[in-house]
């Protein structure tokens, strides 16, 4: 098997195939693969299913072994129906079915903000580029239990749980999303729609960065694209820094002339909106989250915590 790390059209993929006698994948179809893999929700599940419906559709020419992994009964054919015009027909039909899905959970998703937004608690989204810790984080600040592995798109289904801020006891609501990798195939962010849309009403947005890789600014740079792409660039954000602890000798944790002088020796200016952590060792937290408290919109504290 031969997997490109470029999109390809239908008929470069089918000519490829022809000419090498071997099967040809690109990055979109292996990101797929990876999706269906690791999706556990049902709703999960059906964003990846649609997405994988969509590229299926102009590739279907010449590929018969689609029709075992669909399932279902397979209707007859109408007359002078090509065997080609009849699996389009039906994937049409079955998108279609899973659009109306996802419309729906678009739609619950949408009633879930609405009750949160008229209980008067913030919502703080983590984005960020694939693996760069924000499952981590999320469970250190709230002590929940966000499957964590060292491996990309390890969790696709948006997770919420809630923390009352050290200090003042204010309720917020932090949320992980599905990480972002380069050039997101549309089909992919089309069919996470419902997820991603909850990006645009958080308060405010935390970008996850793994600092300790070595092409986190090619990273901060993807993420800033998508984030662009879904009109979130003036979203209130911080940057969080993660995974200083890889950077550092072990010891005890790094004061800020230790962070400092890192962040220059990495090219990076310290900003009033930039924390640098480590979610393992809990490093950098509390002013992560006095940051937070600052940043968050004013408002009454509800009477009891909303997830």
């Amino acid at each position: 098997m031969l997997i490109l790390d470029d999109e390809l059209t239908p008929n470069q993929q089918q000519s490829l195939e022809r000419e090498l006698d071997i099967k040809v994948i690109d990055r979109v179809a292996l990101i797929l693969d990876i999706f269906a893999r690791r999706a556990r929700t049902h709703e999960g599940r059906l964003q990846v299913e649609l997405a994988q419906h969509r590229y299926l559709l102009p590739r279907l020419a010449g590929q018969w072994s689609h029709l075992e992994r669909l399932g279902g009964g397979i209707g007859t054919r109408g007359p002078g129906e090509s065997q080609l015009e009849t699996d389009r027909r039906l994937i049409r039909r079955k998108i279609q079915r899973l659009e109306e899905q996802t419309e729906e959970v678009r739609r619950r998703r949408a009633q879930y903000r609405q009750q949160r937004q008229k209980s008067g608690v913030p919502v703080v989204a983590l984005v960020g580029y694939t693996n760069a810790g924000k499952s981590t984080l999320l469970n250190t600040l709230c002590k929940a239990d966000v499957l964590v592995d060292d491996r990309v798109f390890a969790t696709l289904d948006p997770t919420t749980r809630h923390l009352a801020l050290p200090g003042t006891g204010r309720v917020v609501l932090f949320t992980d999303t599905v990480g972002f990798i380069r050039k997101l195939p549309p089909d992919i962010v089309h069919a996470f729609r419902a997820t991603l849309e909850g990006l645009s009403e958080a308060s405010m947005l935390l970008h996850v960065v793994d600092i300790s890789s070595a092409e986190a600014a090619e990273q901060c740079r993807t993420v800033e694209e998508i984030l662009k792409e879904l009109d979130l660039q003036e979203k209130p954000r911080i940057t969080v820094l993660n995974k200083i602890d890889r950077l550092l000798p072990d010891g005890p944790a790094p004061n800020e002339q230790n962070i400092e002088d890192l962040l220059v020796g990495l090219d990076l200016a310290p900003d009033e909106n930039t924390v640098v952590v480590s979610a393992v060792k809990g490093w950098g937290l509390p002013r992560l989250l006095d940051l937070v408290g600052k940043k968050v919109t004013a408002g009454p504290a509800p009477t009891s915590p909303v997830d």
